[in-house]
């Protein structure tokens, strides 16, 4: 590697010495000790990366001197230090690599050199579905059933995991991606050996899931990226991108009493839409920080794709060494991390100087109120005191687009639907909450938030409120290290008797994985035409997401998704009605049942140790005996299944000559699909259920899968032919090529049929 700067210097922390390169060895080129973080970040990436190629001396010095309000439009190559993937979209780039091997080796070459050349690790947390619930065994259910499902991709990963340095699988049943990245994998301060040197710098990282930017929350840069992107950033190549905007947000005071960071992260989400930050860095500075524990800091980062952001980071401060030690990272490696950051200038304190930015916003914190976010988009946040009139405002215009728009501007709601479940007999109108849960790594990562909805289930319980029958309540953590802290509090108990069990550790209903109403109400809602409700602590609530048969979804926090299943129904003012009655008939109000600040803070601080973190992840590659027990490939090359409806070779490098073929115009293409706004990677590419009269559920059952059997488009993102039928496939997906359709419609140009995207594209 080149050193144009001279910038290559030691750090001697402890007894070891570490090569850094030092970035006041720019300091005639800019105002360095005013940088952003972030931007001291990816200039230490570009100084250390410089080779001539990819990265030059003058990308450094156009880093260095970097105009705030703009100028120049400047290409670098940033060089992520590791990859993060998930499986939904971890398992395609894999399978590109097994059939790279296989394409080596036609070539005549050898197939074990193909290998990850950066760190990568797969986290298995986006499979499991919440097919049983409201009960102890839930758990251990729906693990029998994942694992069912998805044995043979779990397979080809435990292969993958022997065959490819590089690499390593993080199992099932061990938490969700971005709270391991959190809680375990990050380095901040990464090190490593090269030509027998020691070397620290920035941990830094890609990822193939779009919420990787939760990390900017403990000053590790990174963000998501498409999968060949990732591939790339394996195999060793730079991240092509232009030197970005930084959009300084300035925080000040402290979250008041009955604001949550939940609370806080729907107002920054709507705020930074409001702005527009779309391909910009944003980072979260000011005297606010000091009261904004690290875990609020993750919530706020995990929603930058729901702002529009590249990244939401904070910089290195006493918060993050205190979280490090929580979370039991080692003293040496505390230590490296507070020097290094010190040494750089990277380091927050009083004393740091003020960055400099493209553009600012301001927020107090004391001005936080609950709120929650929907129908249909996080960035839509509604106060709590306005909820109920908000919700009957967009189920009028719901009920006036599903009857046409032909009811006069008022919607009519048709009567209740009468449901006879078992023993229980109850009615169910448009509103009804029928799935409440607690789940994804924006709040799960969060102990304040996650005890608060425990203590509200207490109070709950205490007082003699049960949740409504036709709500489908779930409990999935992010991590075991959650279960661990809500067993020593005692408040699980009460979260189990609100049927709020833990279903399984990963995505679950944020990624779509919610599994199926309980009959009774399915059949209520199909009845009764109903906009059946959702309200879940995740970060996505697009349309068709959480389930099919759902309209409307809300996002809130923990402490409130207990409070609407306790309620039932979003036509009811939880701010000011009573959510139900206590033994005595009395009403029992959301004030009664809510934690004070006091409340939240000493659950934290009493339950929330080291030693939980330390015991979770003591031999987390390891894994249960189910995953031990998987039948597992052997050899440098995957032995491909004709018959896998899962994992299929695909057919990109067959015929591949070792010098490149000319590549040749298209002409004559037609237009497939126009799309209006909000369109997302929901949209494009699914996660959920598989329908069983689209393309894809046409092409399973041509290949003896029952509809039973179907899992869902993530699970199965390892066979192209299932995604290629999967594209668009969106139930709720509007085409203007194909007016009057919702779904994966288009039209044939010039024949004017309508039919499956895929077809037509056939």
């Amino acid at each position: 590697m080149s050193n144009s700067f001279n910038a290559r210097s030691e750090l001697k922390v402890g007894e070891r010495t570490y090569e850094i390169y030092r970035l006041d060895a720019l300091k005639d080129k800019g105002d360095i000790a005013r940088l952003p973080y972030a931007m001291k970040v990816l200039l230490e990436n570009l100084l250390r990366n410089e080779d001539g190629t990819a990265v030059t001396a003058a990308d450094i010095e156009a880093l260095a001197a970097w105009d705030p309000k703009g100028g120049v439009a400047t290409e670098i190559g940033f060089m992520p230090s590791r990859v993060l993937l998930q499986d939904f979209t971890g398992v395609p780039g894999v399978v590109d690599l097994a059939v790279m091997r296989d394409a080596m080796k036609d070539m005549g070459g050898d197939p074990s050199l193909i290998n990850p050349l950066q760190p990568v690790d797969l986290v298995i947390d986006h499979s499991v579905q919440i097919d049983e619930f409201g009960s102890a065994e839930a758990l251990a259910r729906n693990t029998e059933i994942e694992y069912e499902r998805n044995t043979e991709r779990y397979s080809f990963l435990r292969w993958a995991q022997q065959a490819f340095d590089n690499f390593r699988v993080v199992p099932p049943s061990t938490g969700i991606i971005h709270q391991v990245n959190l809680e375990f994998l990050a380095h901040v301060v990464a090190e490593d050996e090269k030509d027998g040197v020691r070397r620290a710098f920035p941990d830094t990282l890609v990822g193939t899931d779009s919420h990787t930017t939760m990390i900017n929350g403990l000053g590790v840069l990174g963000w998501g990226v498409g999968g060949i992107e990732a591939e790339a950033a394996m195999l060793g190549q730079s991240y092509s991108m232009l030197i970005p905007d930084v959009i300084g947000f300035r925080l000040t005071g402290e979250l008041p009493e009955g604001a949550t960071a939940t609370d806080l992260v729907l107002v920054v989400v709507q705020r930074l839409r409001e702005k527009g930050v779309v391909g910009k860095f944003v980072e979260f500075f000011g005297p606010g920080l000091s009261h904004l524990p690290l875990a609020d800091r993750a919530t706020l980062a995990n929603m930058a794709p729901e702002y529009g952001a590249t990244c939401g980071i904070f910089p290195v401060d006493a918060e993050t060494l205190k979280y490090l030690e929580l979370t039991g990272r080692p003293a040496e490696k505390i230590a490296l991390v507070e020097a290094y950051a010190r040494e750089q200038g990277m380091f927050r304190d009083e004393n740091s100087p003020e960055a400099v930015y493209t553009d600012t916003l301001e927020l107090d914190l004391s001005e936080v109120v609950p709120c929650i976010s929907g129908p249909k988009r996080p960035q839509d946040r509604i106060l709590l005191t306005d909820a109920k009139e908000t919700f009957e405002r967009e189920l009028d215009k719901m009920l006036n687009e599903l009857s046409g728009g032909d009811s006069g501007g008022t919607a009519v709601a048709p009567a209740a639907v009468k449901v006879k479940d078992g023993t229980k007999t109850y009615e169910m109108t448009n509103g009804a909450v029928v799935i409440a849960a607690i789940t994804s790594c924006t709040n799960t990562s969060n102990p304040t938030v996650m005890l608060g909805a425990g203590l509200v289930a207490k109070k709950a319980v205490e007082r003699g409120l049960t949740v409504k029958p036709w709500v489908k309540t779930s409990l999935a953590p992010g991590s075991k290290v959650v279960t661990e802290y809500l067993a020593k509090s005692g408040l699980d108990t009460y979260l189990n008797q609100l049927g709020f069990h833990t279903v399984g550790y990963g995505c679950t209903t944020c990624i779509g994985n919610s599994g199926p109403l309980p009959p009774a109400v399915s059949k209520a809602i199909a009845e009764g035409d109903l906009v059946a409700c959702s309200v879940l602590s995740g970060n996505r609530n697009f349309e068709g997401r959480v389930h099919a048969e759902v309209r409307m979804n809300f996002l809130a926090s923990p402490p409130l998704v207990v409070a609407y299943a306790l309620a039932g129904h979003m036509g009811i003012d939880v701010a000011r009605d009573a959510i139900g009655e206590d033994k005595d008939g009395n009403p029992v109000y959301l004030k009664d049942i809510w934690p004070t600040q006091k409340e939240f803070q000493d659950a934290v601080l009493q339950n929330v140790k080291a030693e939980l973190f330390q015991k979770t992840y003591a031999d987390v590659f390891r894994g249960d005996l189910q995953w031990m027990g998987i039948p597992t490939p052997e050899g440098d090359l995957y032995a491909w299944e004709e018959m896998s409806t899962y994992v299929q070779k695909p057919p990109y490098f067959d015929g591949m000559k070792p010098e490149p073929e000319p590549v040749e115009d298209i002409k004559g293409a037609r237009c497939l699909a126009y799309l209006g706004d909000s369109t997302t990677t929901d949209h494009i590419s699914p996660a959920g259920s598989i329908p069983k009269d689209g393309p894809a559920g046409r092409y399973l059952v041509m290949n003896d899968v029952t509809v039973k059997d179907f899992n869902s488009f993530g699970s199965r993102r390892g066979n192209h032919e299932v995604m290629m039928r999967g594209t668009f496939a969106n139930v709720r997906l509007r085409n203007k090529v194909a007016p009057g359709t919702e779904g994966g419609w288009s039209t044939h140009f010039p024949s004017g049929e309508q039919m499956h995207m895929f077809d037509v594209a056939e």
